[in-house]
């Protein structure tokens, strides 16, 4: 869940399943957090909402162990 001030600027964020309270500085996620903003589409039962959370690096990793598939991890380079 995130709160904004009057200028549109990110003043608190917390974890939506824990309510952990994510670390910022000046508006800038200063921790690991997996954030979603989903619109659902056609043939979905949810066709035209929208979701959108954030969750800690804690919950993530509660979440996805419980994948009968797990996810895919790849190492990000940069480029130069």
């Amino acid at each position: 869940m995130r709160e904004y001030n009057e200028q549109k600027q990110l003043i608190k964020m917390y974890c939506n399943c824990c309510k952990k309270e994510i670390q910022l500085e000046e508006g800038i996620i200063k921790e690991g957090c997996f954030s979603v903003d989903h619109s659902w589409g056609y043939f979905s039962s949810r066709d035209g909402i929208r979701h959108q959370f954030d969750l800690c690096e804690s919950c993530y990793d509660k979440l996805v162990k419980e994948f009968a598939i797990p996810v895919t991890e790849t190492e990000n380079t940069e480029m130069i």
